[in-house]
Formats: structure tokens, sequence, C-alpha cells
């Protein structure tokens, strides 16, 4: 187990080594393992990728983001270009179902809403707008239809977990009730627990994953 001075350390290097993120706006707390993250970001998709960094380091056990997206100048941009940005960029993606998926902006706020199939249609869509200039937010109200149910669900999510090599996939208590799988038990990394709601997700006939899951370093 790494000590919380240790994790810093380990954060603060990856940020500094990501070129994508100017790890000097960027103050790191840890305790008990869980990182906060706090300071002021040029846009947001720098804010997505301090996310991902310390999604990388081993031993953490949480993220806590006090992250505000003040925009330079030169990412600026008018809640219209926005949502006309955000529109063309979600027509051109391929794994979006064409008009499935409605935008609306506000101070820079970016709202998605629809209904899609499948779990990683909800994630393109966005993808689509992290990258997008002038994009302070994102809230993804996208709703996965619900579809037919195999009664073996569970068994195809532990399948996968295994497959994907998942170290604790036998450790993770599989719930599911409609649509909505619930996922518990203890894992030991951020990347495991990525790993089991993004296998979760995808499986069929799945809206909705709720995350059980204690990363316990």
């Amino acid at each position: 187990m790494k000590t919380d001075a240790q994790l810093k350390a380990d954060v603060t290097d990856e940020l500094a080594w990501d070129p994508a993120i100017n790890a000097t706006n960027v103050g790191v707390m840890v305790k008990d393992g869980v990182v906060t993250l706090a300071g002021h970001l040029d846009s947001f998709a720098e804010k997505h990728a301090v996310e991902r960094a310390v999604r990388r380091v081993a031993g953490v056990r949480g993220i806590a983001l006090d992250l505000d997206v003040k925009l330079s100048s030169e990412h600026q941009r008018s809640d219209s270009e926005i949502a006309q940005a955000a529109t063309a960029a979600l027509g051109l993606n391929s794994l979006v179902p064409a008009g499935k998926v409605k935008v609306e902006v506000e101070d820079g706020w970016v709202t998605l809403t629809g209904e899609v199939d499948w779990g990683y249609q909800f994630a393109s869509a966005e993808q689509c707008i992290r990258p997008l200039a002038g994009v302070r937010g994102l809230f993804n109200k996208i709703t996965v239809k619900p579809r037919v149910q195999s009664k073996d669900i569970a068994a195809q999510i532990t399948a996968a977990l295994t497959r994907q090599a998942t170290r604790e996939a036998r450790n993770i208590g599989i719930e599911v009730e409609g649509g909505v799988v619930t996922l518990s038990g203890k894992v030991h990394s951020m990347a495991e627990h990525d790993a089991a709601m993004g296998v979760a997700f995808s499986a069929h006939g799945v809206s909705h994953v709720v995350d059980h899951l204690q990363v316990v370093g």
C-alpha cells in the first residue's frame, strides 16, 4: 500500500508527464487514498485529461474533482456556435445513431438528451463533445433503451470480465433487475473498477449500472 505522500507524488508526476495537461494549474491533495484535485483549467478537454491521468495511477481509491473550466480567449465560443459544432460532431460520428441525440447549450454547458439502443452509443455521444472549443461542462442525460433481458446476463458479464483479465472478476457481485445492473465487491485499482463498469454497461439489455464497487488499492 502506498502512503498518501507517495500517492500524491505519483499523481503529481503523472499529471506533469501528460502533454495534454498544464500541471501547474492543478493542486493535488490525498487523504486515505482519495485524490482531490483543485484549480482552474483552460478547457473541458483538459479537465477530462486530468481525471483520466489520475485514474491511471496505481493506488488511487477515489477521485474528487474541484476543477473549474475558465476558458482561455482562444477557446471561447458563443452558445450558438457550440450547439452548431456539437450537432455537427454528433452527425459525423458513425457510432451515434442519426437523429437520436439532441443538444442544448447554456453558458457553455452542453446537455445531451435522447434515447439510444446501446451503452457504447451513450459514451460515443459524450466523447464527441469533450474536445469542442467553448465547452465548459457536460450533462449527459441520454437514456439507454431497455432491451429484452437474457436470464444469464450476470453470467455473461462475469465471463466478459474473465476474458478481459479483470483480476477480481470472481469477487465482483452482480445483481440484475430489469435493465439495471448493480456491481458490488472490492477491486484493487481504478483501472479494474472502470473495466468492470464498462463491461457491465456493454452487456445486452443493460440500461444503467449502479456502482457499489470499492477500490481497496
